[in-house]
């Protein structure tokens, strides 16, 4: 080839890959790493003992209600306040603690009454169960006022907002836990401590997923306080990814060992919610805001790359009729666990082992935690068990001053893919870089620990 029609070539290539989206100035814009330095490295990290850990609530509704009826049975405890828009919701919650140890004051009517909860002396811990897109900023809030947080999931909506938190969390040296109940469900708990025990060999891919039929409850006003979930899945991504995330992450060591390094996401079209929203318009004018709009598609498949090559499936679908699935796949080069369809399963090569050799490994690798409290925790409830083990495990950190088993650094990380997976759709599924929350503490900070050889000395009450 001649030079001049090599030079000819090259440049219709670099305007065919400008125009395509992939020049390099329009990736540096996805780009969500940031220049920053760790303040302080809230990764096992201890805080002082809590013996009566104080606790606030923001949120009244579905998630906060639960929250209320599993605290009562926790001795070393005072729920010392309540926090909803709804004064209905509100008094509500307060009824639930006549004839207990616990008082509340209660704060609603008002946006930002949830303010003075946060600013309260005599609270330990801030409990958030509101609607996404107020996570974050009541979690900054009250770190700012001197409280650990712990909060529905997600964590944040936003990259920066993921940021924020780390920030803050370090500098404030305050806990920011996400309240990812399905890192305590009891067959997720059982393969992190077989991946632990080298029972997998080296994990090489895992997937997880969130597929859940609540189309219905988009529109059920009664439900959904102000429409919020239909009004966040006008965002096209991943928008829930933490249920199918969370445990698997724990089972790679994310942030302990390796890290995501980046992701690629695709949607399909929506062909539910669009149509039926202009349908509900016609007749209920509190959806006319949503007949014009698009919306996420039915469903959405994100991979992601870590650091170390183990790879990454996660799947997102709120829409379809489709049976109830978090997946939770962990393939090793020795063994394989799969959850859904339930009943989980292990298998050594081409088939699943019996059903014997399945209880006498549940019993070999049963974790400590469970030991303790697994059956208590199924008597009092929440998704079978695994909220109330979240909920013990929260408190007997705090009192213990032992580092949780989900920190700022997994909040943000595992938070931010919906973002980010946001970004790779709508930029034809380019892939897009992951933040490193922990600014390379990764590779020095230590795996959760699930042995529990101390703390565990929160007691539970046999009844409220």
């Amino acid at each position: 080839m001649k030079k001049r029609d090599f030079i000819k070539l090259v440049g219709m290539s670099s305007v065919g890959v400008a125009g395509s989206g992939l020049s390099t100035n329009a990736m540096a814009k996805e780009t969500p790493q940031r220049p920053y330095r760790q303040q302080f490295n809230m990764c096992g990290y201890a805080a002082p003992k809590i013996d009566t850990v104080r606790i606030g609530y923001i949120g009244l509704g579905n998630r906060g209600a639960g929250a209320l009826e599993r605290i009562v049975f926790l001795e070393n405890v005072q729920v010392k306040a309540l926090c909803d828009i709804r004064p209905e919701k509100a008094e509500a919650a307060k009824k639930k603690f006549e004839g207990t140890s616990h008082s509340p004051v209660v704060y609603a009517g008002k946006a930002d009454e949830w303010k003075k909860l946060c600013e309260r002396d005599d609270i330990d811990l801030v409990y958030i169960c509101t609607p996404w897109n107020l996570h974050a900023p009541m979690a900054l809030y009250a770190m700012e006022h001197g409280k650990h947080v712990a909060m529905e999931i997600p964590a944040a909506t936003t990259v920066e907002d993921c940021w924020k938190l780390v920030e803050t969390s370090e500098r404030t040296r305050k806990h920011c836990m996400m309240l990812e109940n399905c890192c305590y469900d009891f067959f997720e708990l059982l393969t992190l401590n077989m991946a632990r025990q080298g029972f997998f060999g080296e994990v090489v891919h895992i997937e997880g997923a969130y597929i859940h039929d609540i189309y219905e409850s988009f529109f059920d006003k009664t439900k959904r306080y102000d429409l919020w979930r239909l009004r966040e899945n006008v965002r096209k991504g991943n928008l829930y990814p933490t249920h199918g995330l969370g445990p698997i992450c724990q089972v790679l060591d994310i942030n302990r060992g390796d890290r995501m390094d980046y992701l690629v996401s695709m949607s399909s079209n929506d062909f539910m919610l669009e149509a039926r929203a202009k349908q509900v318009a016609k007749t209920d004018p509190t959806f006319q805001e949503f007949a014009n709009k698009t919306f996420r598609g039915n469903m959405n498949t994100t991979t992601i790359r870590t650091q170390k090559g183990k790879t990454i499936m996660l799947q997102h679908d709120v829409t379809s009729p489709r049976p109830y699935s978090r997946i939770h796949l962990v393939s090793g080069t020795k063994a394989t666990a799969l959850k859904y369809p339930l009943p989980g399963r292990i298998s050594t090569g081409h088939d699943w082992i019996s059903e014997t050799e399945m209880k006498a490994l549940e019993e070999k690798y049963q974790p400590e935690i469970v030991k303790r409290i697994g059956e208590l925790a199924k008597q009092v409830g929440g998704h079978g068990g695994m909220d109330f083990l979240m909920d013990w495990r929260l408190i007997d950190c705090l009192r213990n001053g032992l580092p949780l088993d989900q920190d700022v650094y997994d909040a943000a990380s595992w938070s931010v893919i919906g973002p980010l997976s946001e970004k790779s759709v709508a930029n034809r599924s380019n892939s897009i870089d992951i933040p490193d929350f922990t600014s390379g503490a990764w590779k020095t900070n230590t795996p959760v620990d699930i042995s529990m050889k101390t703390g565990g000395n929160t007691k539970v009450t046999a009844k409220k």
